[in-house]
């Protein structure tokens, strides 16, 4: 079986909302990884947690972005750990039914250190991080890392991702994507996006799901 994980960053208001549509036209559901006081900062820009709320009761996926957008990379070990503590103490209190045993925590930049490495599956289910290829193998139950990629020129070197996964019997792509529509770095177009999913939803032995779903699989198989 192949896996297409699409993991949109930073919680965009007005592309996380053309987003699920698209996704839910299809059947699917999405995945966002909200930084989890942009909306305090910049609520026109920014969703808040009553639309994080309502896409995760429509089926949808929301997952630790960071407390803000620091590059983990770049601050101390110390306190990189509090900034995400802190992430995930506003997630448990803001999102309903939130559960870090099943959060994939995305690194924002893709970037962190092994010290992170180390500790991060002690406080979530995995993490997501690069740089590397974004063709991951199957999961199973021991897997915590997640590797990503994603590019600002987004819509050709998802193509060729695509086109890089599909030789694969057993494989998973995890691509980072950001807004639509020119919101965001390296935005989809929408229009893109529809005929991509479209695309996607009619290969065999392809299924387009949520980190958290692929995970799920693998710690349920014997």
């Amino acid at each position: 079986m192949r896996y297409v994980t699409l993991s949109f960053d930073d919680g965009f208001r007005e592309s996380s909302l053309k987003t699920a549509a698209l996704f839910e036209r299809y059947g699917l559901r999405a995945e966002f990884n909200v930084v989890a006081t942009s909306a305090e900062k910049d609520p026109v820009t920014f969703g808040d947690w009553d639309l994080w709320n309502a896409l995760a009761a429509r089926g949808h996926v929301v997952h630790p972005h960071g407390y803000d957008h620091t590059n983990k990379t770049t601050v101390p070990f110390t306190e990189a750990c509090d900034l995400i503590q802190r992430c995930l103490e506003l997630f448990a209190e803001n999102l309903d039914g939130f559960d870090p045993g099943q959060a994939v925590f995305a690194f924002p930049y893709n970037a962190s250190t092994p010290e992170l490495e180390a500790w991060l599956p002690s406080v979530v289910r995995a993490f997501r991080t690069g740089p590397g290829s974004p063709i991951n193998p199957l999961p199973t139950r021991e897997t915590v890392k997640l590797v990503t990629a994603g590019w600002q020129d987004a819509e050709p070197w998802l193509d060729r991702s695509i086109e890089a996964l599909l030789p694969h019997e057993d494989a998973w792509l995890i691509y980072c994507a950001h807004g639509l529509d020119g919101e965001g770095w390296g935005p989809l177009r929408a229009t893109y996006l529809d005929a991509l999913l479209e695309r996607l939803t009619q290969i065999a032995d392809l299924e387009v799901r949520p980190a958290r779903d692929v995970l799920a699989l693998a710690s349920a198989s014997i």
